[in-house]
């Protein structure tokens, strides 16, 4: 068996956004040279998130709408968290988003399901972050 992994960086210039990183994923499965596996992409920072979904504009909008809802940024008062930065509601956001996924690999591609890809969710940007990659298999 063998183990790959690579660390990718991303510094979102916005607060919040969602990245279609599905292209970056591949290339590190190619990289790897792995063919059957698991590919395991998660964020290495609590207030980002990596999840699988449709690349829709329309879904990207219902999902900022939905999660300023449940866990609006203003008031940041609001927040026992937030003091030295205000950024109480982007750990919550993550924590409903989700911190990884994992992908099955089969015959060196990524086995996803009709439309689905791999996406970076940024909740509190404006510097550097990373998103390990980590492949096993043969």
């Amino acid at each position: 068996m063998k183990s790959f992994f690579k660390e990718l960086i991303f510094e979102i210039p916005t607060r919040r956004a969602f990245l279609n990183i599905t292209p970056e994923v591949e290339r590190c499965l190619t990289e790897s040279g792995i063919r059957e596996g698991l590919l395991l992409c998660n964020a290495m920072h609590i207030t980002a998130s990596v999840f699988i979904n449709d690349d829709e504009s329309g879904l990207h909008h219902d999902y900022e709408v939905w999660l300023e809802k449940l866990a609006p940024h203003q008031p940041v008062s609001a927040y026992r968290h937030n003091g030295f930065e205000d950024n109480a509601d982007a750990h919550l956001k993550r924590q409903i988003m989700g911190r990884e996924v994992v992908v099955a690999v089969t015959k060196g591609k990524l086995h996803f399901g009709t439309w689905e890809q791999i996406f970076y969710g940024e909740f509190d940007g404006r510097r550097k972050k990373r998103v390990l990659v980590k492949i096993i298999g043969e």
